[in-house]
């Protein structure tokens, strides 16, 4: 399906269905991309961009199946309102913007204002000493972290598809490798890349797939539900 709606420029063949559905499409226009949308001019960048949605005080992953200078269209798994304002966020980049319509899992975000493709994308590309970092969710959770032989029970101050930030922990763990156990996620292993006062950077050796973390972040949203809903005597 998507590789015969998604084209390289030129009218070259169209990718392989797999390495569509993998990639992010750029529209060389200003408007807010749509379902279904087809463009010869489209131009296949072998990337799959998540980003985070922002809007009040919630936050999720989105995975960006088409962008231009003036929107996106992405997968979310619980979108706001139509109308909404919302930010989107790559990497460390804040753009403001605002949710015109939602289709079966999908949303298309107008920017308030046209960005610059080329340094978006020049944003997102790795430079000398600099790792592009995935968007971080803010979660409060516990895990537990095995380094060798020893176990620490932590708490997750955030997760993102590729690591998380943990507390408290050992300065002589830095540069372990660990194993991550968090409730409903299969265990992950990872290392210790970084610490700072008790607190450290588990970067894991497999990045998460988007899928998976978003399907945790719903469980741990129905469990809350569920907690304000029906509170313990």
């Amino acid at each position: 399906m998507f590789a015969s709606i998604i084209r390289r420029k030129g009218g070259q063949a169209p990718v392989d269905e797999q390495a569509a559905f993998e990639s992010t499409t750029f529209s060389l226009t200003t408007a807010v991309p749509r379902p279904a949308e087809r463009r010869d001019d489209d131009r296949v960048i072998p990337l799959l961009k998540v980003a985070k949605l922002l809007w009040g005080d919630t936050e999720r992953l989105i995975r960006v199946r088409n962008i231009s200078a003036g929107g996106l269209m992405a997968e979310i798994a619980d979108s706001p309102q139509v109308g909404q304002p919302v930010a989107v966020e790559f990497s460390s980049q804040k753009i403001p913007s605002s949710v015109i319509w939602i289709r079966d899992g999908l949303v298309g975000i107008k920017f308030d204002q046209s960005v610059d493709l080329g340094e978006l994308l020049a944003g997102r590309k790795p430079r000398h000493g600099f790792r592009s970092r995935p968007p971080r969710l803010h979660v409060d959770c516990r895990a537990s972290v095995k380094v060798g032989k020893l176990y620490y029970t932590v708490d997750v101050h955030d997760i993102s598809l590729g690591g998380m930030k943990v507390e408290p922990i050992e300065e002589n763990c830095l540069g372990s490798q660990v194993v991550v156990v968090v409730e409903s996620l299969r265990p992950i292993k990872g290392e210790v890349r970084w610490f700072s006062d008790r607190r450290a950077g588990i970067v894991f050796n497999k990045p998460l797939e988007f899928e998976e973390l978003a399907e945790w972040v719903g469980k741990r949203l129905e469990v809350a539900s569920l907690k304000a809903a029906f509170p313990p005597a």
